[in-house]
């Protein structure tokens, strides 16, 4: 898939879509009117730009328009991770963990997590 990269704005956007596709202008209007304040012509305008980037569909029936997210949000979050990971740590993952976990202490549950990881990417099995 090609990379579509995403501003804040229009992550509020995907995030309606993803969570219930499709949906009319309208109904992305209300949404973001009632979740960001958002104006109808800003939420149409960025609607459009993400039609125009292919992260969005629009279909006309019935003189209704409405808008599916053709980007999946698994991708959308990959992309944004390795384009973070990229320009923040020169694409180093264990420098990334290294820098979150210098402020905050991680949950065992969370260690767990990453061992089994890490494990895995061994070609091991995690132990437990």
């Amino acid at each position: 898939m090609e990379n579509i990269h995403l501003t804040e704005a229009e992550w509020n956007v995907m995030e309606c879509l993803w969570e219930h596709s499709p949906r009319t202008g309208r109904e992305v209007t209300q949404y973001l009117e009632k979740k960001a304040g958002w104006s109808r012509s800003t939420t149409l305008t960025l609607l459009s730009r993400l039609e125009a980037k292919g992260a969005v569909a629009a279909d006309s029936e019935d003189g209704k328009k409405t808008f599916s997210a053709m980007l999946q949000r698994e991708d959308a979050a990959l992309q944004e991770t390795e384009g973070f990971l990229s320009r923040v740590y020169h694409g180093s993952v264990s420098m990334m963990v290294s820098a979150l976990t210098k402020k905050q202490t991680l949950p065992q549950e969370e260690i767990d997590q990453l061992y089994a990881m890490l494990k895995e990417l061994e070609g091991g099995e995690p132990d437990g």
